[in-house]
């Protein structure tokens, strides 16, 4: 299958102008947006769900631990953002309100592998349709890693529309970092996609603000 390659002096001359296209009084988040063509979203395989882990993550994310017992304290020792206990999962399982507040607050979740059942009869609901289900995690594993890596990771989603959007970076990263990770997502994305390169139409950047800048057409050379 032939694989989308554009010259990374393109990517950085794009990021460059996308920086430029309009200032504000805070920091914008720079956005890689995704245009799909002859993607039949009727089909499950095409409604694509993936975590990517990026080179250069434009922030961290924070990561809720649940669980109990030796697990939960080595969690806490590397550094999770929230533990939470099972008794806690039971209470926010009776709490939509604060259970709501959970799921919007922390990236991402580890569970406890024996707990998984207990997570899904109270938080399933919530956290299935935003791709948040907890990682689980078995009895004997180190959770430093697992941590460090889910801080990396970014969810990249195709639902019901043919687009996608997602944050590569922001105006104070540098160009070649941010370069890095729009690489890393086409990448992983296009290699995913029933057709490849034939399911991108365009492909653009933008700031928070500012306005789309293209960095790829179906047709248009890339080199």
């Amino acid at each position: 299958m032939k694989s989308l390659s554009i010259n990374v002096s393109k990517i950085d001359e794009a990021i460059e102008k996308t920086k430029q296209s309009t200032k504000r009084n805070f920091i914008q988040s720079v956005d890689l947006i995704f245009l799909f063509q002859d993607l039949d979203l009727k089909k499950p395989e095409n409604r694509i769900s993936e975590f990517i882990e990026l080179p250069n993550p434009p922030f961290e994310n924070k990561v809720c631990f649940i669980g109990t017992g030796h697990l939960a304290s080595e969690a806490k020792k590397t550094g999770a953002d929230r533990i939470i206990s099972k008794d806690e999962l039971e209470e926010l399982g009776k709490n939509k309100k604060d259970a709501r507040k959970v799921v919007r607050e922390y990236d991402s979740f580890i569970a406890e592998a024996s707990i998984m059942p207990l997570v899904g009869k109270t938080l399933g609901s919530l956290l299935g349709p935003k791709g948040k289900m907890p990682m689980p995690a078995p009895p004997n594993v180190s959770l430093g890693p697992i941590i460090d890596r889910q801080r990396k990771l970014i969810l990249i989603r195709i639902k019901d529309q043919p687009i996608l959007q997602c944050k590569v970076g922001s105006e104070k990263i540098e160009s070649k970092k941010i370069s890095e990770n729009i690489q890393t997502i086409i990448k992983s994305l296009e290699g995913k996609l029933a057709r490849g390169l034939k399911n991108i139409k365009k492909i653009r950047i933008k700031t928070s603000m500012g306005e789309p800048i293209l960095l790829y057409r179906i047709g248009m050379k890339t080199k």
